[in-house]
This record gives C-alpha cells, sequence and structure tokens, in this order.
C-alpha cells in the first residue's frame, strides 16, 4: 500500500480519535477515557492521532473563510451574492459574520486537538526521541493557527490546555507580540524536531517548519507601534531569509515543471507541497473539499447539481495585474474560450463557452468521478495549498529586499525567475517590493494568501496600504470584455458603470472583530490585553547556527 493511501486510511480510522477534543464548543470536557486507556502506546497511535490534524480540525476554516477573507478581503475575489465573500470585499464583516465564527472556532479547535495529543503524548510510555517527534507535529500545527489568529485578530487567547479552559473559561487575552512570539515558539520547535523526510506523502517535515517560520518572521518583522514606520527589523528579516534558505536549499521539496499540474488531484502531494490539508475520497462531512462546489461554473464541470460559481469570479482589479502571456491567468481563472482537457474528459474536454463579459474561478475546479474517482459531490478530493515552495522562494527574496528600494541579489532574483519563467516570463534583472507583491498576488491567487500580504505590509507601510484598496475601487463594478488569448481586460463602454455600498478604508480593517459569542461568553476579550508568561527559551540559536 503506498504511503499517501495509507494516510488517508488513518485519516478515515481516527475520526474516533478526533471526537475527544473537536468539539465545536471549545469549553466542553473531553472524552479521553479511549487515549488513556487503549492509546497512545505506539508510533502507529501517534500517527493515528495526529491525522485529523491535517483535515477535520481545519474543516470550517478550509471551507469559506480560506478564499473568503484571503482572496475576497484582498479583492482577487468578486462574488456579489455570495454571504462567504462579499462582507469580506466589501469591509463590513462583523462578529456575527458565518464564515469569521467558523474560522475562529476552527484555529481553536486545531490548537485543542494539539493541546490534548500533546499531552497525551508526553504521558506516553513510548521512546523519547519518537515522543519529541509527534509532538514537533503538534505544535507545527499549533504555531501555524497561532501565526493565523495574529494575523487576523492580534491579541488573542494563548492556551496550552483544554483542561484550563474548561476549569476557567474567562481569561485573558494576550498581546499580538505575544501571539506571534508564541508561534515562534511552537515552529522552531517543529523546525527542531520534525524528520528531514516525511514518513508518509503529506506530512510535514522540519523544512516545512523552516518554511513556514520564514513566512512568520517575514510578518513579525514589520510590526511595531507605528504602523508607518516605514522600516522593518533587520534581525527578523535576516531569520526569514536563513528559514527560507535551510527550506529551499536542504529540504526534499521542487518546483513543479507545470504550473497548472499543481492544482489536479493526481498532484496532491508533489514536489512542490510542503503543507497541504488531506481531504478523504469519498469521505464524510468534515473530511472533505467543497471548494468545487462554490467555485464551478455549472453542472456540466461536476456532473451534478453542486456547482454555484456562476457569480464567484475574478475581479477587474485582480485580472489587470496578468501580465500577456502569464500561463497562470488560465490556470487561476476561467475566460471565454479557455479549453481544459483534464474536465470532462469522456466528451474529449471543457471549453468555456460564454460571453466574455466576466472570469470565473478554476483553481480547486477539477471535474466530476468521471475524471478522477476521487471525485464526489462536494468533495474535489483536492489537497488545500496551506504552504508550498513557491511562496518560500518569493518570502526569500522579500527578505533579502528587506529595506531596501531594490535589489539585484543574484539567488533571489534566481528564485523569483524561475517563478516567472514557469509562468511563461520574461526574467527580472533587479527586484523592487512592487515585483515582489505582484508575483506573490499572481502566484498564489485563490490559494488564500493575499489579505496576509496586505495585512503585513500594513504594519509598517498602513496608509500606503489603505491607499492600495482604495485604488481597487471596490465600490465600483467595472463592465469589461475579457481576452483569454492575451489576458487583456478592457473597460466595455456599451455598459453603465454601477456602484455599490462598502465599508471605510482605515486603520481598523486590518484587525477582525472577535466573534461575537465568544465576547459574550468572555468578557475579557473586550478588556486590555494582559502579558503571556512564556516558560520555554526560543531555539533559534540552535536552529541557524
Amino acid at each position: 500500500m503506498s504511503t499517501n493511501k495509507l494516510f488517508l486510511k488513518l485519516l478515515l480510522a481516527t475520526i474516533f480519535v478526533s471526537s475527544y477534543s473537536c468539539s465545536d464548543d471549545l469549553e466542553v470536557a473531553p472524552n479521553d477515557v479511549i487515549v488513556k486507556e487503549n492509546f497512545f502506546n505506539s508510533e502507529a497511535d501517534f500517527r493515528a492521532a495526529t491525522a485529523p490534524l491535517y483535515n477535520r480540525v481545519w474543516f470550517s476554516f478550509n471551507d469559506k473563510f480560506y478564499f473568503g477573507l484571503g482572496d475576497g478581503r484582498s479583492y482577487n475575489l468578486y462574488a456579489p451574492f455570495s454571504d462567504y465573500v462579499y462582507p469580506f470585499s466589501d469591509l463590513t464583516e462583523t462578529g456575527l459574520t458565518g464564515p469569521l465564527v467558523e474560522a475562529w472556532r476552527s484555529f481553536y479547535i486545531v490548537i485543542q486537538q494539539s493541546n490534548n495529543t500533546i499531552e497525551a503524548i508526553r504521558g506516553s510510555s513510548v521512546a523519547e526521541e519518537l515522543k519529541t517527534q509527534y509532538i514537533a507535529e503538534a505544535r507545527f500545527m499549533r504555531g501555524t493557527a497561532y501565526w493565523y489568529i495574529a494575523s487576523l485578530w492580534g491579541d488573542a487567547i494563548i492556551t496550552t490546555s483544554q483542561a484550563e479552559i474548561i476549569n476557567n473559561p474567562i481569561i485573558n487575552k494576550s498581546p499580538r507580540n505575544d501571539v506571534f512570539e508564541f508561534a515562534i515558539r511552537d515552529l522552531e520547535y517543529a523546525a527542531m524536531y520534525l524528520p528531514e523526510q516525511a514518513g508518509q506523502a503529506g506530512r510535514v517535515t522540519k523544512y516545512s517548519a523552516y518554511g513556514m517560520l520564514s513566512r512568520v518572521y517575514l510578518s513579525y518583522s514589520g510590526v511595531s507601534d507605528n504602523p508607518n514606520s516605514g522600516t522593518r527589523d533587520a534581525g527578523l528579516l535576516n531569520l526569514a531569509k536563513m528559514a527560507a534558505e535551510k527550506a529551499i536549499t536542504e529540504g526534499p521539496y521542487s518546483l513543479m515543471d507545470d504550473y497548472a499540474d499543481l492544482f489536479m488531484v493526481e498532484s496532491n502531494n508533489n514536489s512542490e507541497s510542503m503543507f497541504a490539508l488531506q481531504w478523504v475520497p469519498n469521505g464524510e462531512y468534515g473530511v472533505t473539499n467543497p471548494h468545487q462546489a462554490y467555485f464551478a461554473l455549472g453542472s456540466e464541470i461536476t456532473g451534478d447539481d453542486a456547482a454555484w460559481g456562476y457569480y464567484t469570479r475574478a475581479s477587474y482589479d485582480v485580472l489587470q495585474e496578468y501580465e500577456q502571456n502569464d500561463v497562470r491567468r488560465k490556470a487561476t481563472w476561467m475566460a471565454d474560450g479557455d479549453f481544459y482537457p483534464e474536465i470532462s474528459q469522456a466528451n474529449g474536454g471543457y471549453l468555456v463557452e460564454h460571453e466574455n463579459t466576466y472570469v470565473n474561478v478554476k483553481k480547486g475546479v477539477v471535474g466530476s468521478n468521471k475524471d478522477n474517482p476521487d471525485i464526489s459531490r462536494m468533495n474535489s478530493g483536492l489537497n488545500t495549498y496551506m504552504l508550498r515552495l513557491g511562496e518560500v522562494y518569493l518570502n526569500y527574496a522579500e527578505a533579502v529586499l528587506g529595506n531596501n528600494a531594490s535589489t539585484s541579489d543574484a539567488t533571489a532574483l534566481m528564485y523569483v525567475n524561475a517563478l516567472r519563467e514557469r509562468a511563461g516570463l520574461e526574467p527580472k534583472t533587479s527586484l523592487t517590493f512592487d515585483d515582489i507583491f505582484h508575483e506573490r498576488r499572481v502566484e498564489l491567487a485563490m490559494e488564500g494568501q493575499f489579505w496576509y500580504d496586505l495585512v503585513r505590509r500594513a504594519y509598517y507601510e498602513q496608509q500606503e496600504v489603505i491607499q492600495y484598496i482604495d485604488n481597487q475601487e471596490r465600490a465600483v463594478i467595472t463592465p469589461f470584455t475579457y481576452d483569454a488569448e492575451t489576458n487583456t481586460v478592457s473597460v466595455d463602454d456599451t455598459r453603465d458603470v454601477t456602484t455599490r455600498a462598502v465599508g471605510d478604508a482605515d486603520g481598523s480593517i486590518f484587525i477582525l472583530p472577535y466573534p461575537e459569542s465568544e465576547v459574550v461568553q468572555n468578557p475579557l476579550l473586550r478588556e486590555e490585553p494582559v502579558p503571556y508568561e512564556f516558560t520555554e527559551e526560543r531555539l533559534t540559536d540552535e536552529l541557524f547556527q
């Protein structure tokens, strides 16, 4: 049996294990009789316990928030009739917005599942080296969840024990800096103790952790008391560079030759994937990936009724980003005249035929069960990228650029140009921030990342980012025509421009409101944060000596 199939069997077999800490209500005491008396006695048990950390616990985050926030709020995605996109793209979300509430809950389920797994492994009689490895895996997940929380809400509750939450759910939040520091400690531990090679396809390695650290160091480097300081911390930028370099040069990862292949079910756990959510083919609700249902243009693609993507489209703003020969556009967005041989294969492939006045989502749209048996209704079978090598290349380049206006660093250029050449574009001879920002937007479009790029920039260039968002003219609906052959978007003067109401772009938009239900249950979320008391030192020096 292949390691990938074995991992999927574990994901199915361990649904019962995840139930002890994946309750929707974080204050419900876990049913740990199974865990303490019958489990955590072997590496197989450890694998079974950590397997749900790759899907079930992230489900509510992945379901709508992943793209609704990451691409909707950054205005890659325009979906005026979708309640999981427009509140974010219109800057009008509240503490009652459904996907926001579900994402907060999902992140804390990741955290509490990780906490319970760590606690149970520590109490096991299995060899210490093995215990440390799987604790590192759980800490990778917890650290990643806390990076998201720090980026979205800033101040937040830090917890290492579900029992503490049960005994005292009214607890203080900690300041954003401490949330970042906590995430870094978890990920540094993961980089120290995870294995160099994945024991099963899809599991993270120490180089996955180095790659994630490059993201977190880069984010944290701009955080200060002055959101318009214009500079980032040089030490953290250097750590981001070194972490990215280790992931790239020492890790087992390499770029895929064809960008479009990254987003096919057959390419799950490919050479470029460093951390991806693992969805179970034909699995039950909670271990499946429903993105195709939200994105697919019509039932001729999915072969069933789950195809609701007619009004889920590329924004006029993002279409202006694509250069003429950039193959990433077709792999990301479907335009009139595009042909996809991997979809509707029984009919000779799928040709997009509609008026060239809008462009729909392609990433995440993979076809029907006739195209691949791993596809079923409301489950594309496609992994969700949480980190891939292409991003780490760009993290390296941005860290090297640092606080400079431009760079001609040979290694940074090599990495950026590797992505551009794969996309069919001419190489760059120097790099500015705008060059890297552009590459991030088109390389990672519809992978839930661009809002976090905007937030990271807003830590130290807030007014610039506010102006960038204002220039997207979200309140104006521009009629356009699109030429798929040349990636050219043009204003259609034969139709009227319309408007809509959107929220104001100001400094407040970079912090989301807490879910109203959480504030009701824990009024201390309204109060000033209290510093977190760290009980361990960072491992930075050991990782980069």
